[in-house]
């Protein structure tokens, strides 16, 4: 017998999107679903690059030390290597501090700097780990893992979502449901959504079709690497150029390559192709594989219909390159999460949820464009036969690759202004006035509460611990700055925010530092930590503005 239940949201894929959507709800107090097809989390590496601004959306849900227990060792370089083979010449190295760097610097870090939670190496199938037995702890979270979605049905006031599961099928009715179930999303086809954007690129490094494996090769750290060690650590010679991302710190990597072909290629042929890219007949286990299609820069032409949302893979699709898929999906659901749970509490306007894919939409298309830039700059790198040789045509090869390699693997570190400089200028529910943003940097982030980005962050002691942060004092509503040693005048929006029933702390910041950083005597943060007003005084209409950033439509003039 079918069994029928309702619930607040149903989420489709429980990848770390939609668990980080869950448990965002969870922090709002919502209650959630998350119905996956496979049983278990899955054991195969995929992405390992958990930015700032992930890492930020972590430490809200209190998880950002645990993550960084996860992946490499505290005293492994989380940076990149190229070489000619393993056991062969080094091309170039490019050093990035490890989490124990990490921790020592964010400890003694000035009070006025913005990356209190910086960017950490961690395989993703180590972190859903983590994100699935959280969620188990959670009473709002039901997780149906091994339950396929097999209907979606909108009416008026509800999504059905029918599914068969262990115990037979179900339907649950819903007041919305996100599709988070990756690129060959269920929920994306049956709404009738398309990608547009570009495919994968004809190129011989990471494109076309390419292979990604999970691989145990003991002896490489020891025997081959040595000093030279990196998470991410490539072969680049005129026969072929594959990676291998380091996953454990001892034995354990990851494999992306395009130099064999995904479609015939078996456990034999990768285990002669690390040892063709060691030079030597080293011991290599081949623990899985799978093809790939490298270079996609995919946005979906709409992230939503009518109760029904799109967030992560099933809303856009990258190359690898800089590591910035998981971590857009990321910030989707934390920009979904907060009006999800102001729609379902009662306190949203009819434009709050339309927001999504006004603000969401835009990041996506940026950051895989930047991706693909990525691609395209280590596709075009040359790879001379001579690379090789140990000759003075040789050396000069290496030195005019190395270059070349270099520059590029120092962009795909140096990508701070894609990690935190997102905004959301033009958005319905953010007020345009307030100064002119900084322009958009790949490489460089500046700091600035205009309205749309991401609130500057400030150290309020010098502790630099748990509740240290600025943005361990954010609500999990809006937050109402108090910016000054003359504090400004806000009853009048508070008293305003609780008749319409819109969750408001207010958070006072006496010191200069706070004005230096704010501009402003009031600022308003929204539950994603985006500014969505400031002013040097209260405004004359205090409704009217709260009106705006919940999406209840503009009135005028409320200075």
């Amino acid at each position: 017998m079918e069994r029928s239940s309702t619930t607040s949201i149903v989420i489709v894929g429980g990848g770390p999107v939609g668990l980080l959507l869950a448990l965002f709800l969870d922090r709002y107090g919502v209650g959630s679903v998350v119905l996956n097809s496979g049983e278990l989390v899955p054991d195969t590496p995929r992405g390992s690059t958990h930015n700032a601004r992930t890492m930020e959306h972590y430490r809200a849900l209190g998880l950002a030390d645990r993550v960084r227990a996860l992946g490499l060792p505290a005293g492994h370089d989380a940076g990149i290597s190229f070489s000619t083979r393993y056991g062969g010449h080094s091309l170039c190295l490019l050093p990035w501090p490890g989490s124990g760097q990490v921790r020592a610097r964010t400890a003694t870090a000035a009070r006025t700097d913005q990356v209190p939670e910086p960017m950490h190496r961690a395989n993703q199938m180590y972190v859903e780990r983590l994100l699935f037995d959280h969620a188990r702890t959670r009473p709002r979270i039901t997780l149906g893992f091994g339950t396929t979605v097999t209907g979606l049905e909108q009416r008026a006031d509800r999504v059905v979502v029918s599914a068969e599961g262990p115990a037979g099928p179900r339907t649950w009715h819903a007041r919305y449901a996100v599709g988070a179930d990756g690129g060959r999303s269920f929920v994306r086809r049956r709404l009738g959504i398309s990608y547009s954007g570009q495919g994968g690129l004809d190129q011989d490094v990471l494109g076309r079709r390419a292979t990604a494996a999970h691989l145990r090769v003991p002896t490489l750290y020891g025997e081959f690497l040595g000093d030279r060690a990196a998470w991410s650590n490539w072969v680049f010679n005129g026969e072929l150029a594959l990676n291998l991302i380091a996953l454990n710190g001892v034995d354990e990597f990851f494999l992306l390559t395009s130099s064999v072909d995904p479609d015939t290629v078996d456990a034999p042929e990768l285990v002669r192709l690390v040892r063709r890219a060691a030079g030597a007949d080293l011991p290599v286990e081949v623990l899985g594989h799978r093809p790939w299609t490298a270079g996609a820069a995919l946005v979906a032409e709409r992230f939503s219909d009518g109760r029904v949302l799109l967030a992560g893979d099933a809303a856009h699709l990258f190359t690898p390159n800089g590591g910035f898929g998981m971590n857009t999906g990321v910030d989707d659901a934390a920009n979904l999460a907060w009006k999800l749970a102001a729609a379902v509490q009662g306190w949203a306007g009819p434009r709050l949820l339309d927001s999504y894919e006004a603000e969401r939409r835009p990041v996506a298309l940026r950051n895989t464009a930047a991706a693909r830039e990525l691609a395209v700059g280590l596709g075009a790198v040359e790879r001379p036969d001579a690379l090789e040789d140990d000759s003075a045509e040789g050396r000069a090869a290496r030195e005019k690759t190395g270059l070349a390699l270099a520059e590029y693997g120092q962009r795909t570190l140096d990508t701070l202004g894609v990690q935190l400089g997102a905004r959301y200028d033009g958005s319905p529910v953010i007020d345009a006035g307030g100064g002119a943003p900084p322009p958009d940097a790949f490489v460089s982030y500046t700091p600035s509460a205009v309205p749309g980005g991401r609130a500057p962050h400030l150290w309020l002691d010098d502790v630099h611990g748990p509740g240290s942060s600025l943005f361990d004092r954010f609500g999990t509503g809006f937050t109402l700055l108090r910016v000054g040693d003359r504090v400004a005048d806000s009853g009048a929006l508070a008293r305003a925010a609780r008749d319409r029933g819109v969750p408001l702390t207010r958070l006072d910041l006496p010191d200069g530092a706070a004005r230096e950083l704010y501009g402003a005597g009031l600022v308003l943060v929204r539950p994603d930590g985006h500014v969505a007003w400031r002013g040097a005084r209260p405004p004359a209409d205090p409704g009217a503005l709260l009106d705006r950033v919940t999406g209840h439509g503009r009135r005028e003039a409320f200075w």
